[in-house]
C-alpha cells in the first residue's frame, strides 16, 4: 500500500462541523485543490499516527473530528411560534459560536410541503441582507439581527403559512448550525348555533332519535364539539347516545362543524335542557364557548288520571253548577272520556277535559270516572272521584200550619226536615228563640204562649243550605181581665173628668159594656180588640160618687171589675199675705238681709287686707235676683201607654185643674 501525505490548510475548508457527516461531507469544498473522496469506509489503523498511512477520506474524518473538539456553532430556536390569523408572526433565530469566525451567513428556509424540500426565502451575510425574489414571502418578511440573534417578521399570517421554518447559521471555520421550529396559525372559529328540533319524540322508540344540531363555522384548526344535558357531557354509548359529525373546508380555508345529536329520551327528559359546547386552539391556550339551552318535547303515555272537582270549593248542594276536571300525566295531553260507574257506555258531554254540570240535584250524586284516548296507554288506567250532592227538603210540621188549644192545655210540636247532613233545629216567637231541636213543648198554654211559632232548620256544615216552616197557636178560653184586683177605689175632686180602662184577654175576643151607679155622664173615648186582647176607656164627670163596672165576656165566659170613685169637694186656696203671717215673713227677711250685709263686709275688709282691693277705688257691684213667679205650677202627667204597659192594671187618669177636656180626648 502507497503511503499519501496530505498537507491540509485548516483555514481552507468552509464546510460545516460533522454534527451529522452524512450531510456535511455532501457539501463538502477543498481549497485551493480537489479530490474525490473514493470511500468512507476505511478506518484508522492501530498503530501509531506518524506510522499510519492515511487514504484521503480517512485522514478528513479524522480531522474533522479533532476540529469539533476545538470549534462549533450552537443555535436554538423555539419549538413552535402560534400566532393569529392575519397578525405577524416573529420567529427567532439564536446563536453562540466558540472560536473565532472568519465569516458568518444565516439563511431561513420554508418546508415545501408539494415538493417535500426546502426553500431559501432569506440570506444574510452578517452585513447585507437579501430577500429571495419570486417565494411566497417575498414583500411579506423582513429579517433584524444583532450579535447572537436574527428575527425573522412575516407580515399578515396566512393559513399557508402554518409549516417549519429552518435557520442555518455557518460560520465556517467554526462550524454550522441547522435549527428549525413549526409556525401555528389560529383562528377563532365564531360562536355556535344550536337548534332543537320541533317534532315531538316519543319514549317509544326503539333507537337513538335527533334531538338537536350544532353548527360552528369559521375555525382554524379544526375546532372539536361536545354536547351536555342538564350541563353533564354526554358520551357516545351504542343504543343510547350517538354524535355525528360534519366538517367541511370553507373556500377561506377555514373549518366548519356540523354536529347532530341522537338522543334515546325518556319520561325524565321532558324537563331536560341540551347544549352544546365548542372547544378550540388559540395561541397558548384551548378556550370554550358555550351554546344555548334547547329543550325537547318528549312524548310518551299516559300513565296516571286525576279527575277531581274544580268548583265549588265548598259542599255541594242542590242547585249548583258544579265542574269537574280530569288530568292525566301524558305528553302530549290525550282527549279524556268521562262517564259514570253505574253508566259506564254513556259517555258525557265534557269540554277540554272539563266536565260541567249545571244546576245539580241528588240524583247527580255518584261515582264518576275518567280515561284516555291513548292507544299506547293502558285500558286500566283512569281516574275516580265521588260526587255527593246534598241536599235539605222543606220542613214538616206537626202540628201543621194552625192548632186551636184551650187554656191551660198542653202542647207537643215537632219539626222535620230530610237532609243528607246534620241538621239543627230552633224554634222562634215574635223574633225571640223559644226552643231547640225538632220537639217543641208547650204546657199549661196562656194566652200569653198564642201566636206564630217558626221553625228554622240549617245545616252546620253549609250554611247555605237552610229551610223553615211555622204553626200559628190560637189558645181559647173565658175572658180574663188584666189586672189582679176585683175592685179599684179612687178619690177625685168634684167636677174632674176621670178616665177608666178595662182590658180583658180570652178568644174568641171578649166584648166589653160599662155600667155607672151615681153618673149619667159618661162616654166610651177607646175600645181596640185582637185575636186574644179587648180594650176599652171610658171618660166619666166627677159629679158624686160614682160606681162603674167593667164586663168582658164571650162564648166561654165572663169576668167582671168594679171602679168606686169618690167625690172629694173643692177646697179654696190660702192668701199667704194675711196680717197674722205677713208681719214674720217681713222680720225673717229683714233678720237674713242683715245677714246678707255682715257677710259681705268681712268679705270687703278680706279682700281689702290681702291687696286685692286698693286703697281709694271704688266700684259698682250688680247684684241680679232672679224672680220666679209665685203662681208657675208644674204637673207632671204619666201616659195612658206607659202606666198600661208597666202594670197592666185599671189606670186613673186625672183631669189636672179642671181641665174638661182631659186624657180622654188624647
Amino acid at each position: 500500500m502507497t503511503k499519501t501525505w496530505v498537507h491540509l490548510n485548516l483555514l481552507s475548508f468552509p464546510f460545516p462541523p460533522p454534527s451529522s457527516v452524512s450531510s456535511s461531507l455532501s457539501v463538502l469544498a477543498l481549497r485551493p485543490a480537489s479530490f474525490v473522496l473514493p470511500s468512507l469506509t476505511s478506518s484508522l489503523d492501530t498503530a501509531s499516527i506518524d506510522d499510519m498511512t492515511l487514504q484521503p477520506a480517512t485522514f478528513i474524518l479524522l480531522f474533522l473530528h479533532a476540529w469539533t473538539v476545538w470549534a462549533e456553532v450552537d443555535g436554538t430556536m423555539p419549538e413552535s411560534v402560534e400566532v393569529y390569523l392575519g397578525d405577524s408572526a416573529e420567529i427567532p433565530c439564536q446563536y453562540n459560536i466558540t472560536g473565532s469566525p472568519s465569516q458568518i451567513s444565516i439563511q431561513y428556509f420554508v418546508h415545501d410541503q408539494e415538493r417535500n424540500s426546502r426553500t431559501r426565502i432569506i440570506y444574510s451575510d452578517g452585513k447585507n441582507i437579501s430577500v429571495d425574489d419570486d417565494t411566497e414571502y417575498s414583500g411579506r418578511i423582513q429579517v433584524t439581527s444583532d450579535q447572537q440573534e436574527t428575527l425573522l417578521t412575516i407580515q399578515k399570517v396566512q393559513l399557508s403559512d402554518e409549516r417549519e421554518f429552518f435557520c442555518s447559521v455557518n460560520a465556517l471555520n467554526a462550524g454550522y448550525s441547522d435549527e428549525k421550529t413549526h409556525l401555528r396559525v389560529f383562528a377563532e372559529p365564531d360562536a355556535p348555533v344550536i337548534q332543537g328540533v320541533q317534532t315531538g319524540i316519543s319514549v317509544t322508540n326503539e333507537m337513538p332519535s335527533k334531538v338537536a344540531t350544532c353548527e360552528v363555522r369559521n375555525g382554524f384548526p379544526k375546532p372539536n364539539i361536545t354536547w351536555y344535558r342538564n350541563d353533564m357531557a354526554l358520551v357516545p354509548a351504542a343504543g343510547l347516545v350517538n354524535v355525528r359529525t360534519d366538517d367541511s373546508l370553507e373556500s377561506s380555508q377555514l373549518y366548519s362543524i356540523l354536529s347532530t345529536l341522537e338522543y334515546k329520551v325518556q319520561k325524565e327528559d321532558k324537563d331536560a335542557n341540551f347544549s352544546c359546547e365548542v372547544s378550540f386552539f388559540v395561541p397558548g391556550a384551548i378556550r370554550t364557548v358555550e351554546s344555548g339551552n334547547v329543550g325537547v318535547s318528549v312524548h310518551y303515555p299516559t300513565t296516571m288520571v286525576e279527575l277531581w272537582r274544580e268548583s265549588p270549593q265548598r259542599l255541594v248542594k242542590e242547585g249548583d253548577t258544579v265542574e269537574l276536571r280530569c288530568h292525566g300525566d301524558g305528553n302530549p295531553p290525550p282527549t279524556f272520556i268521562i262517564s259514570r260507574e253505574q253508566d259506564p257506555d254513556v259517555d258525557l258531554e265534557a269540554q277540554s277535559s272539563v266536565l260541567v254540570l249545571q244546576a245539580v240535584s241528588r240524583k247527580d250524586s255518584g261515582i264518576y270516572q275518567c280515561r284516555p284516548l291513548d292507544t299506547d296507554t293502558p285500558q286500566q288506567v283512569k281516574g275516580e272521584m265521588q260526587l255527593n250532592v246534598h241536599y235539605l227538603d222543606p220542613a214538616v210540621l206537626v202540628p201543621a200550619e194552625s192548632e186551636d188549644l184551650v187554656k191551660g192545655e198542653h202542647l207537643t210540636a215537632t219539626c222535620n226536615a230530610l237532609s243528607s247532613l246534620k241538621t239543627s233545629t230552633i224554634w222562634h216567637k215574635d223574633g225571640k228563640m223559644v226552643g231547640q231541636g225538632n220537639t217543641l213543648h208547650l204546657q199549661d198554654v196562656t194566652y200569653e204562649m198564642a201566636g206564630e211559632y217558626v221553625c228554622n232548620v240549617t245545616a252546620p256544615s253549609l250554611p247555605s243550605l237552610h229551610t223553615s216552616g211555622s204553626v200559628h197557636i190560637v189558645v181559647n178560653g173565658g175572658p180574663q181581665l188584666v189586672g189582679e184586683e176585683q175592685e179599684v177605689q179612687l178619690e177625685e175632686t168634684l167636677g174632674r173628668m176621670v178616665n177608666l180602662t178595662c182590658k180583658a184577654r180570652g178568644h174568641p175576643a171578649p166584648s166589653i159594656t160599662w155600667s155607672f151607679v151615681g153618673s149619667q155622664s159618661w162616654q166610651v173615648v177607646a175600645s181596640k180588640s185582637s185575636d186574644h186582647v179587648t180594650r176599652s176607656v171610658v171618660s166619666v164627670t166627677v159629679a158624686s160618687d160614682i160606681s162603674a163596672q167593667c164586663n168582658a165576656s164571650n162564648d166561654l165566659g165572663a169576668d167582671v171589675r168594679d171602679f168606686s170613685i169618690k167625690a172629694v169637694p173643692l177646697t179654696p186656696p190660702r192668701n199667704p199675705f194675711s196680717p197674722a203671717e205677713g208681719n214674720g215673713v217681713i222680720i225673717v227677711v229683714i233678720i237674713l238681709c242683715l245677714l246678707l250685709l255682715a257677710t259681705l263686709g268681712s268679705v270687703l275688709y278680706f279682700l281689702h287686707k290681702k291687696g286685692k282691693i286698693p286703697c281709694g277705688r271704688s266700684g259698682k257691684q250688680d247684684i241680679s235676683k232672679e224672680k220666679t213667679a209665685k203662681d208657675d205650677i208644674v204637673v207632671e202627667m204619666k201616659s195612658e201607654a206607659k202606666t198600661e204597659a208597666k202594670s197592666e192594671d185599671v189606670v186613673l187618669l186625672k183631669a189636672v185643674n179642671g181641665d174638661k177636656n182631659g186624657p180622654s180626648q188624647q
